[in-house]
């Protein structure tokens, strides 16, 4: 069974704030796609190997950096948290 990825709101806003400085600051979405294609990709690879990523303080909470961004995630039998 493949597990369900699901965004909690803070980052999925936190997303999308990261998308509008790059296409205001670049006056073009290539670069935001570029980089939703690196979290994609990231995302699929913490699905296929959930332990790639670095432990926090936080128990079950780890983290991976994709570019300059921390992507933090909790994983557990159905569900992979960003």
């Amino acid at each position: 069974m493949a597990k369900r990825v699901i965004w909690s709101e803070d980052a999925y806003l936190d997303k999308v704030q990261i998308f509008s400085y790059w296409n205001n600051r670049n006056k073009s979405n290539l670069y935001s796609k570029k980089l939703n294609r690196l979290f994609n990709d990231t995302i699929k690879s913490i699905l296929e190997t959930p332990s790639i990523g670095r432990k926090t303080n936080v128990e079950n909470i780890k983290r991976i950096i994709v570019r300059d961004y921390f992507l933090i995630y909790d994983e557990n039998e159905t569900t992979l948290t960003i």
